[in-house]
């Protein structure tokens, strides 16, 4: 028999084959039982306890005689043992009855009584039992919290060292920054529910392949991951694992997409980056809402440097490279380029990364199309892009050279390598909106170039302009 009020009571199962303790649990408890705070089970043997405890996982604390048909209490304690769960056990006895109280403590028992009960001692004994209990729960809160963001591995080394995320410090670390080519363009053509299920799939993905390296996920900002690499946990390569990660998680796209199809969703493609540097890495916030996290210009310059990527490509910067080894290291690079980067008043050199050796090898994908020439080029008008906003006007451009997954256009202007611009298409559909990329620029001296442009945003009609034309 059970009285059950709200599930944040702690529940407690009395096992006791007295008939007259019913009444008198039931009477000294009513108040608590009301107001929610405790919620009361009665069995009168081991075996029925059993049968409450395999039935109801939220019983947290039971008070049982010793001395019962059936099953008595010392047993009962064995069971509880191999059901695998913290149950606080209190064992009645007789008064002096010292050998079963060392065994029923040797089997786990949370604390003892002794015949008759004093009620006052069973409200204290409860009491102290409720405070182990509220332990426990918070206890499951902080672990289902940190595996939501840490591997398993990382989270056991946590929670066994609390002061671990406890305090903020200044460490060496490497930042990972991973993003949707297009995501907003995308977004506004899903209805939102496909928009989240889509989102799922591909960070579910992430997840996993950032656990495999053993990163701690810092947070997602929409369609990106931020994830460091060498806190709260230190790691020597961390440069390596990050870059590693980066290039694992461009793996991992190809069956990321094959799900996605398999659903009805357009697949994606994604860059990313990494820096390394020094952070302060600690638990940000105030009281009432705090997280594990990382501050600092190193962070700033990840996010900055992934702007520069397109689509399917790692970018590190040289404190990544030279912290993974340089020249002599795993890291094995496609190219380096020096870019001038707001805020920094000269240009910093970051490098494409090709493949990583060694234990956590792997090579970045290339699966970009081969540009077919056309014979009738393509006009378009072209605007550059700060961020989100158009810094001028349009300019006319053509496109001479054409793939599913980019172009070779002369534009009218000068522009430089690494740009972000808009492309308007006048198809036979009606108009179409591009976003890419521009690779590298030859300047032909006359204020116009010839540029290399990696589409990072085709809308479906764009997609099916194009499959035409190079059919």
């Amino acid at each position: 028999m059970s009285e059950v009020p709200p599930s944040e009571a702690i529940k407690i199962l009395f096992v006791d084959d007295e008939p007259d303790l019913v009444p008198l649990i039931r009477q000294k408890f009513r108040s608590q039982v009301r107001s929610g705070e405790v919620a009361l089970v009665f069995a009168s043997d081991g075996v029925e306890a059993l049968e409450h405890l395999q039935e109801d996982s939220d019983i947290e604390v039971v008070v049982t005689d010793i001395n019962m048909p059936r099953m008595d209490g010392l047993t009962l304690l064995g069971e509880l043992s191999d059901l695998g769960r913290r149950t606080r056990a209190v064992v009645v006895t007789a008064y002096g009855d010292m050998e079963n109280i060392r065994t029923a403590m040797n089997k786990g028992a949370f604390d003892f009584l002794t015949k008759p009960i004093d009620m006052d001692d069973l409200q204290i004994t409860l009491a102290q039992a409720r405070e182990a209990v509220e332990r426990d729960r918070e206890a499951d809160r902080v672990r289902r919290t940190i595996t939501r963001y840490l591997s398993d591995k990382i989270a056991r080394a946590v929670l066994a060292d609390p002061s671990a995320t406890g305090s903020s410090e200044k460490r060496e670390v490497s930042v990972l920054m991973s993003d949707i080519s297009g995501f907003s363009q995308l977004a506004e053509r899903l209805e939102p529910e496909r928009v989240v299920e889509l989102l799922n799939v591909y960070l579910g993905a992430m997840t996993e392949v950032v656990d495999d390296h053993e990163g701690a996920i810092d947070e997602f900002i929409g369609d990106a991951v931020l994830v460091i690499f060498g806190a709260p946990l230190e790691m020597d390569d961390h440069a390596t694992r990050a870059t590693a990660c980066a290039v694992a998680m461009q793996t991992r796209m190809g069956a990321v997409n094959d799900e996605l199809r398999s659903r009805g969703l357009p697949a994606l493609e994604m860059t990313a980056a990494v820096n390394s540097g020094e952070v302060v890495v600690g638990t940000i916030g105030s009281e009432k809402r705090a997280k594990y996290g990382v501050v600092g210009s190193a962070v700033n310059l990840t996010a900055r440097i992934q702007t520069l990527a397109v689509p399917g490509e790692v970018l590190i910067s040289d404190p990544t490279y030279q912290a993974a080894g340089g020249e002599s290291g795993p890291l094995k690079l496609e190219g380096t380029r020096r870019v001038s980067l707001k805020g920094f008043a000269e240009p910093i050199a970051i490098h494409s990364v090709e493949r990583v050796e060694g234990e956590h090898g792997g090579a970045v994908p290339h699966d970009e199309d081969a540009l077919a020439p056309l014979d009738d080029p393509l006009p378009f008008d072209l605007a550059v892009l700060d961020g989100k906003e158009i810094t001028n006007a349009d300019h006319a451009g053509e496109v001479v050279a054409l793939s599913q997954t980019g172009a070779r256009a002369r534009i009218g202007t000068d522009i430089d390598a690494r740009t972000d611009v808009r492309l308007t298409f006048a198809l036979e559909s009606g108009p179409a909106t591009l976003y890419a990329k521009v690779l590298d620029v030859v300047d032909s001296g006359d204020g116009n170039c010839e540029a290399h442009l990696r589409f990072s945003s085709v809308p479906p009609a764009a997609t099916e302009a194009f499959a035409r034309i190079l059919s």
